[in-house]
C-alpha cells in the first residue's frame, strides 16, 4: 500500500518564505516613498488654502500672522504652520524621514502680488512642478 502524502515539506515552506522576503525587501521602501510623497501633498494642500485669507489681509493693510489669517498656531496632523508678513510655511511633521522637517513654503512678492512655492524637500522626488522654486 502507497503512503500518500500529507503536508508540505521543509524545503517548499523555506522557498515560499524567501519569496515572500523578497517581495517584502522590494515593497516596502517603495510604499515609504508612496508615503512620503503624500504626505509633502497633503502639507501643501494645507497651506495653500491660507492664501486667499492672506492676500485679504494684505489688501486690507494688515500683516499677514497665523491669528490674522485664521491659521492653526498648534500643530496639524501634517505640518507646523508658521505665517509671516511675506510668506506661509508648512514644516512636515509625522512623516516618512525623506520628508520630516522638511519645510514646504509659499512667498508673496510685494511688488507683483506673484506667489512662488518652494520646498527643502527633494524637489525631483516629492515636489509637485508647481513648486520648483
Amino acid at each position: 500500500m502507497k503512503q500518500v502524502q500529507k503536508g508540505f515539506t521543509l524545503i517548499e515552506l523555506m522557498i515560499v518564505v524567501a519569496i515572500i522576503g523578497i517581495l517584502a525587501a522590494i515593497a516596502i521602501p517603495a510604499y515609504s516613498e508612496y508615503q512620503a510623497k503624500a504626505k509633502w501633498a497633503a502639507g501643501l494642500a494645507e497651506i495653500s488654502g491660507y492664501k486667499t485669507a492672506f492676500e485679504l489681509v494684505t489688501n486690507d493693510g494688515g500683516t499677514p500672522s497665523n491669528t490674522t489669517v485664521n491659521a492653526p498656531v498648534a500643530d496639524t496632523g501634517n505640518c507646523t504652520i508658521v505665517v509671516n508678513g511675506t510668506s506661509i510655511t508648512c514644516t512636515i511633521i509625522k512623516a516618512p524621514t525623506q520628508v520630516l522637517s522638511k519645510t514646504i513654503t509659499w512667498t508673496r512678492t510685494a511688488s507683483t502680488g506673484a506667489w512662488v512655492c518652494d520646498t527643502t524637500a527633494d524637489k525631483t522626488k516629492y515636489a509637485s512642478k508647481g513648486c520648483q522654486g
